[in-house]
């Protein structure tokens, strides 16, 4: 009966190679761009609200993903309902990323840069449309976007358009809430709502 030594057996496979891996990588990214392929192109990055998942088509930016949401499963769910032809492809968002930055170290106080809201349909896109509006530093309640958006009873529904706003931070959701003051709810999470509107009414 023949026996293989598992060591000497896994010791006699290839080496990865790191670099060569990332060449081959960027030439798949290129080859697909050039080719009409790559759909959605994606890459995280590190902000003072923790990691976040960007994702843009060629149309532009049309998710922002805080890793509470889960960035495996947010991906697993755009390569279902939008495209399965997804790649991490982080030259496609570096001009965002550059704005996150801004952003951030409060040099920016809003965003340049083309959406893409096929994610919202309805009301929650005119929802969507109206926060820009809310005006950097400022907040606005529930009520008064609904009256925005041309439906003053639709306060329930002003919530859930916020707390599905597949574009966070650029569509700013955090500044929207409750009547009497209090934050409300966060895509992403109470602490990351009271972080964005602290910087903001700092700067």
């Amino acid at each position: 009966m023949m026996t293989t030594d598992p060591e000497r057996l896994f010791a006699s496979l290839p080496t990865l190679d790191p670099e060569a891996n990332a060449r081959l990588h960027a030439r798949l990214v290129a080859a697909a761009e050039r080719d009409g392929i790559l759909d959605v192109a994606y890459r995280t990055i590190d902000t003072p609200v923790g990691p976040l998942l960007l994702a843009a088509t060629e149309q532009g930016l049309f998710r922002v993903a805080y890793a509470r949401e889960d960035h495996d499963a947010v991906l697993a769910r755009l390569a279902s309902v939008v495209s399965p032809r997804i790649l991490h492809a982080p030259g496609r968002l570096d001009e965002v990323s550059r704005q996150f930055e801004e952003y951030f170290d409060r040099r920016r106080r809003t965003f340049d840069v083309p959406l893409d809201f096929r994610l919202s349909r309805g009301f929650r896109r005119e929802v969507l449309a109206h926060l820009p509006e809310i005006g950097y530093g400022h907040t606005s309640s529930y009520a008064e976007v609904a009256a925005a958006a041309g439906s003053p009873r639709a306060v329930r529904a002003v919530g859930t358009a916020c707390a599905t706003n597949p574009l966070p931070v650029v569509v700013p959701c955090h500044r929207v809430v409750r009547s009497d003051g209090s934050f409300g709810g966060y895509v992403g999470g109470p602490d990351a709502k009271r972080a964005l509107l602290t910087l903001e009414a700092a700067a």
